[in-house]
């Protein structure tokens, strides 16, 4: 099975890094990203994360925990069905793959860019980084869409589904026609975290690849 960590992280992301917004039911989906932006100093989440192909078929699963501090700062831990780790640390993007026991350092703004994960987990500039389009309800929830102003992103578009009072679900749209999706659960919203959560050391022995 393809390790999908980077690819999310540093196209995301998310990832790295979808979190929920605590706002009035009222407000529009772009309304609910801006808060969350604004308001949004730190988050837990739990996350489960499938891969659709071009044609609709389920070709990955995934699941695990993330944690995030703005801006820039966030701990993502694939559990199953591969255990791998990926840590911002604010200057840097470390990936630890267990199995290979390889780590991978990247400066983390080139890492980011323009990507998902800069839409959540970086500055408050959206609208330089992202055209935003209200794309209005299906199946419940409100939908933002985000485009990357930069052509050379490798997502051709992100898709945000707010509920009520959160954002609940994220697809990620390659240029391939790939979908990966991610959906939230079991949210804390701007909780205390240890500064250390931030923090990675490579493990004794492992190989360090510099990017």
């Amino acid at each position: 099975m393809e390790k999908m960590h980077m690819r999310v992280l540093t196209g995301l992301g998310v990832a790295a890094i979808c979190m929920a917004v605590s706002i009035s039911a009222g407000a529009g989906s772009i309304e609910k990203l801006k808060a969350f932006i604004s308001e949004t100093q730190s988050a837990k989440a739990r996350f489960t994360q499938s891969v659709r192909d071009a044609d609709g078929k389920k070709t990955q699963n995934a699941s695990g925990s993330l944690q995030f501090s703005r801006p820039g700062k966030f701990r993502w831990t694939y559990e199953k069905p591969y255990e791998q780790l990926i840590v911002g640390d604010g200057e840097k993007l470390w990936v630890f793959d267990k199995e290979l026991n390889q780590v991978t350092e990247r400066k983390l703004d080139k890492a980011l860019g323009s990507s998902p994960a800069a839409l959540l987990a970086g500055s408050n500039e959206i609208e330089r980084l992202f055209n935003l389009n209200a794309t209005g309800m299906k199946k419940g929830l409100d939908w933002l869409e985000a485009t990357p102003i930069d052509e050379d992103n490798m997502f051709s578009k992100v898709r945000m589904g707010f509920n009520k009072t959160t954002l609940e679900v994220m697809e990620l749209h390659d240029h391939f026609g790939q979908v990966t999706v991610i959906q939230l659960s079991r949210f804390e919203r701007n909780p205390k975290i240890s500064a250390d959560t931030f923090h990675f050391t490579p493990p004794t022995g492992a190989d360090v690849v510099s990017e």
